[in-house]
C-alpha cells in the first residue's frame, strides 16, 4: 500500500513537503508518480521517480518549482518537495506505483495512495 501525506494550507510563494510511504511490498524495483486532480479537473502527472533513485521527469507545470526524491534514511518514503507555490497547485495530491517504467497515464498504475489535499491562497 502507499500513504501520502504532508499536505496542507499555504499562502503563495510557500513550500510544502509531500510524502508516500509504502507498505506490504518491496518497491525498490518500481516507478512511483505524483498525480494532481483540482475540483473539475482531470488528474494530472506532476513528477516521476523510479524508486530506487536514478530517474525523475516533471511536467512543464512543476518544473524548476518541485522535486522529488527517496528518503536516504527511509527507503520506503519517496518526497516531493514543492516551493514557490502556486493558486493554481491547489489540488489533491496522490502518489503511485508501477512497475514498468514512468508513465502520464493514470490508468497505467496499480498501486495508489489516499491523496492529501494542498490548498494555496493567493
Amino acid at each position: 500500500q502507499l500513504q501520502a501525506s504532508g499536505g496542507g494550507s499555504v499562502q503563495a510563494g510557500g513550500s510544502l513537503r509531500l510524502s508516500c510511504t509504502a507498505s506490504g511490498r518491496t518497491f525498490g524495483s518500481y516507478f512511483m508518480g505524483w498525480f494532481r486532480q483540482a475540483p473539475g479537473k482531470e488528474r494530472e502527472y506532476v513528477a516521476g521517480i523510479r524508486w530506487n533513485g536514478g530517474i525523475t521527469y516533471y511536467s512543464d507545470s512543476v518544473k524548476g518549482r518541485f522535486a522529488v526524491a527517496r528518503d536516504n534514511a527511509r527507503r520506503n518514503v519517496v518526497h516531493l518537495q514543492m516551493n514557490s507555490l502556486k493558486p493554481e497547485d491547489t489540488a489533491v495530491y496522490y502518489c503511485a506505483s508501477r512497475i514498468k517504467g514512468l508513465s502520464s497515464r493514470s490508468y497505467e498504475y496499480d498501486y495508489w495512495g489516499q491523496g492529501t489535499q494542498v490548498t494555496v491562497s493567493s
